[in-house]
């Protein structure tokens, strides 16, 4: 009886001073299950987020062609038949041709960018161009005649010629002045020399409008403040 007394309290003795321990193949095979946890968390937030930059991308692609689809309606209207677009690019072939080694434009051809730029403006105001359209550059070229460096200033000249026109506050058609200063705002020239093939020297005497839009994650610039300069002057004319 003794015996088995002792026996039970050492008994007892052991189970108190024994600690509990998880085992080693135990404690591994939690912190896997937790990595693997963790780990698809983190690729689901992944996925998530390419998944909406995706759906981003493509909402900003469509509201793009929704512009576009807008200015190339304005081509379908009466005197506009010429004018054609190539992806962002406003051509108006024909209808604003330049003379050989000049840059001016007869009265017939200003009437007529003047009649459809500030419909280009008024597509460039509604929500579907407005949240992505990042500028319009002015872009006048030349014919292969001429060396480089004068066809390109040349180009130049043309580009810069069209932001007179439409900036011209005293003739008779003049745009109204939201419309002119939109246009300070947005329009940006540019100029080539002969860059592009065309199958005559007459066709690359023109000018375009490149319609340039934001990138997703570009922000977009705040319109800045200027001040209205001596309009009824045009650079090109004091050259």
């Amino acid at each position: 009886m003794l015996g088995l007394k002792g026996q039970g309290k050492k008994r007892a003795r052991d189970c108190v001073e024994k600690p509990f321990w998880i085992s080693f193949s135990d404690l591994m095979s939690a912190l896997m299950v937790l990595f693997l946890v963790a780990m698809a968390v983190a690729l689901m937030a992944v996925t998530q987020g390419l998944a909406q930059m995706k759906k981003q991308e493509q909402n900003r692609v469509k509201t793009i062609q929704s512009c576009i689809d807008n200015v190339t309606d304005l081509t379908k209207q009466n005197g506009f038949g010429s004018i054609t677009i190539h992806g962002t690019t406003i051509d108006f072939g024909s209808l604003v041709e330049f003379a050989n080694n000049d840059q001016r434009l007869n009265a017939q051809q200003e009437h007529l960018i003047r009649t459809f730029v500030p419909k280009v403006l008024q597509v460039a105001r509604e929500k579907t161009c407005r949240k992505w359209l990042k500028r319009v550059v002015v872009e006048g070229s030349a014919s292969q005649v001429g060396s480089y460096l004068y066809n390109l200033n040349l180009s130049f000249l043309r580009s810069q010629r069209v932001l007179c026109i439409l900036l011209d506050s005293k003739t008779k058609d003049a745009l109204s002045i939201k419309d002119r200063k939109q246009i300070e705002q947005l329009f940006f020239v540019g100029g080539s020399s002969f860059n592009a093939v065309a199958k005559t020297p007459a066709e690359m005497r023109r000018v375009e409008l490149k319609l340039e839009f934001r990138g997703l994650k570009e922000k977009k610039q705040l319109a800045r403040d200027i001040p209205w300069g001596n309009e009824g002057t045009c650079p090109n004319d004091m050259r």
